[in-house]
C-alpha cells in the first residue's frame, strides 16, 4: 500500500532494507499566464516537494533511479529533453543525477505519441457522439498500454534494495509491482495548488461565457489561452478515461 509522505513520520530505513522502494511525486502544471497566486503556490509546491524528497531519500539510503513521464530516452538525452520542455523538472532531476542517480527512459515513443495525438483530438469540438465515444475508448486503451509500459520499465530497472523516484501527472493509472514499496510525496502545497487550479478553471469558464469570441485586452494571449484550455480539457479527459478504473494506481 502506498504511504503518503508529508503526513507521516520519516520511514525507518531498517524496516525497508532489501526491499525495492519508489517515491511517487505528482507532476503538476499551471497555465502560462500572469497569475501571482498560481505562481506562488506552484513554487511553494516545488520547494516543499524537493525538501521532502531529499529527506526521504536520505532516510532510505539514497536515490538510485529517476523516472519522469514523457522521457523516451534516459541519461544525457533525457536531461536535454527536459531542458527544452520543463525547466523545473530539469533542475531537480539534474541535481539528483549529479548526486549519483541514473535517469531512466520511462516511456515508449510510439505509445506516448499515440496517446498525445488522441488527447489533442479529444480537445477539439466533436459533433458526432459516436466518434467521441470511439476516440475516448481508443484513448483509454492507449493510456492503459502506456502506463503498463511505465510499470514494466520500473520493474526492469529498479533492483533489489534500491530506491527510485517517479515524477508523473496526477490521475495516472500505473499499477506497480507488488514487491515495490511506494511512498506518495504529498506536501501541503499540493492541496493548495489543486484548490487554486479549480478556481482558475471556473474563472476562465465564466469569463468565456460572459465575453464574445474576439480577444480583448483583458483576455489571455494565444499561448496562455491554449495552455489553459489544455488543462481544462485534460482534466475532463482524465476523468472520463478513469471511470470504472482504479485511479492513482498504487499497489503493494
Amino acid at each position: 500500500m502506498a504511504q503518503e509522505i508529508g503526513r507521516i513520520q520519516r520511514p525507518d530505513a531498517e524496516r525497508y532494507r532489501g526491499r525495492r522502494k519508489l517515491l511517487l511525486v505528482p507532476l503538476i502544471y499551471a497555465p502560462r499566464m500572469d497569475d501571482e497566486e498560481g505562481a506562488a503556490v506552484l513554487q511553494r509546491y516545488w520547494d516543499e516537494m524537493q525538501t521532502q524528497v531529499s529527506s526521504l531519500a536520505d532516510a532510505l539510503g539514497g536515490l538510485d533511479h529517476v523516472y519522469h513521464e514523457s522521457l523516451t530516452e534516459g541519461g544525457d538525452q533525457g536531461l536535454e529533453y527536459l531542458t527544452a520542455v520543463d525547466q523545473r523538472s530539469h533542475g531537480f532531476v539534474q541535481k539528483k543525477v549529479q548526486e549519483g542517480a541514473t535517469l531512466e527512459a520511462t516511456e515508449d515513443q510510439e505509445l506516448l505519441a499515440e496517446t498525445l495525438d488522441l488527447q489533442r483530438f479529444l480537445m477539439a469540438p466533436l459533433t458526432s457522439q459516436k466518434v467521441a465515444l470511439k476516440l475516448r475508448e481508443w484513448f483509454s486503451e492507449s493510456n492503459k498500454s502506456r502506463y503498463e509500459h511505465i510499470a514494466e520499465r520500473i520493474d526492469a530497472t529498479l533492483g533489489e534494495g534500491q530506491v527510485g523516484l517517479l515524477m508523473i501527472s496526477e490521475g495516472h493509472q500505473v499499477q506497480f509491482p507488488g514487491d515495490i514499496e511506494v511512498f506518495y510525496v504529498s506536501p501541503p502545497a499540493l492541496d493548495d495548488f489543486r484548490s487554486w487550479l479549480q478556481r482558475w478553471v471556473v474563472r476562465q469558464q465564466e469569463s468565456r461565457q460572459g465575453s464574445g469570441q474576439e480577444s480583448g485586452p483583458e483576455q489571455e494571449s494565444g499561448q496562455e489561452q491554449e495552455a489553459g484550455q489544455e488543462i481544462e480539457a485534460a482534466l475532463e479527459i482524465e476523468d472520463a478515461a478513469s471511470e470504472g478504473e482504479e485511479s492513482g494506481g498504487t499497489t503493494g
